[in-house]
Parts: C-alpha cells; sequence; structure tokens
C-alpha cells in the first residue's frame, strides 16, 4: 500500500478557529497573529494550501488576495467537500488531491503552505519536495511542537492510553526536527514558537 493510500483526512477534531473556550481562544489567537505575520512578509501573490482541511484557513487567505489564486487541497471526504461548498470565491478553489503527488508545475504558485499537516502524512519528506518543488517562493509550515504537545494533551487528561498522542498524528516534530526537514528544501528565514506550535517560513532553493 502507498503512502497515498494510507493517508486518511483528518480535519479539525473540534472547531479550533470558532471555539468559546478561552484557552483555546487565547492559544489561537497567538497562532494565527504570528502565522498572519509570517504570510504578510512573504506577501504571495499566489497560494497553495496543502492539507487545507475544512478551509478556513484557506477562505481567509483568498479573500485577502483579493483576485490572485488560491487553491486549497486534501484528500476525499463527504464532510470536508461540504465545508468547501460553503465556501466560495471567484479566486478561491479547492480540489481532492494527496499532497504527495502534485499536478501543477514547477513554481506555479508564489507560496505553498502546510498547516497542521505534516504530523498527519505518511511521508513528510515527499509531501515537502512536492511543495517546494510548486512553490516558486515560499513554503509557510506549521506543527504541533513536540514533545510539549502532547504533555499539555497528558496535563488536561487527553489521550492517557496514547500517552498523548492526538489521533492521527503519525509523525512528532520538535523545532529542531522540523527546521531539520525544511532546511533540505531551502532557507528557513524565520521562526515562531507560539504556545504549542513552530511555525516556520522558507526560502525554497
Amino acid at each position: 500500500m502507498s503512502a497515498v493510500e494510507q493517508a486518511v483526512p483528518t480535519g479539525n477534531t473540534f472547531d479550533k478557529y470558532g471555539s468559546g473556550n478561552p484557552v483555546v481562544r487565547r492559544l489561537m489567537a497567538g497562532f494565527e497573529r504570528a502565522l498572519q505575520g509570517l504570510l504578510d512578509r512573504a506577501a504571495p501573490g499566489s497560494i497553495l494550501d496543502v492539507g487545507c482541511g475544512e478551509g478556513v484557513l484557506t477562505a481567509r487567505w483568498a479573500e485577502q488576495l483579493a483576485d490572485r489564486r488560491v487553491v486549497g487541497i486534501d484528500l476525499e471526504d463527504p464532510k470536508l467537500a461540504a465545508e468547501w461548498a460553503t465556501r466560495r470565491r471567484a479566486n478561491l478553489e479547492f480540489r481532492t488531491l494527496a499532497g504527495e503527488i502534485l499536478p501543477f508545475g514547477d513554481g506555479e504558485f508564489d507560496l505553498a503552505a502546510a498547516i497542521e499537516v505534516l504530523e498527519h502524512v505518511p511521508d513528510p519528506e515527499r509531501t515537502v519536495t512536492e511543495m517546494a518543488r510548486v512553490a516558486r517562493c515560499h513554503l509557510l509550515v506549521s506543527v504541533p511542537r513536540e514533545p510539549l504537545w502532547r504533555a499539555l494533551n497528558l496535563a488536561r487528561g487527553a489521550y492517557v492510553r496514547e500517552v498523548g498522542n492526538t489521533p492521527g498524528h503519525v509523525n512528532h516534530f520538535s523545532q529542531r526536527s522540523i527546521e531539520r526537514l525544511l532546511a533540505r528544501h531551502g532557507r528557513v528565514l524565520a521562526v515562531r514558537s507560539p504556545l504549542p506550535w513552530t511555525i516556520l517560513l522558507v526560502a525554497v532553493s
């Protein structure tokens, strides 16, 4: 069975972007500020959002880019497709695709993003290689920061039998390990560490 066949769509296990929980809202505010700051620094004219999930950020970015192209991709899933149908703009497209094999040309997008994705994919190196191929200028990547992520899960009594591992996480990145992975595909321009994530902006080689 190939890496693509093994991958399954995950989506958000809860609506973290719309949560009313004050702790979650505070954490997400820090995450979104850091992410937006790096996106502003990259100033892309087009974006490919790999593993876009429900498309919350993808649609937000499409609005920010006005008439410039934004494409979100994820694996086939009726729930995701239903969410995509509620987010429509002339410059926004959602497509059912796996990140390991991208049917786009070299440098077709200014920026390729993978936000909370690489921890889920069977072969993150292959996914990043494809992202770097289709990105002309930048990669924007976020992952849960380990082992902090699992420690925080355990502290709140979540996923105890899994030793704090969130369902669907098959890769576990420290800040150093995700930097090493991305540095093989370009120059790491900036690293942000909003609790409990690592977010990186990379200039592709």
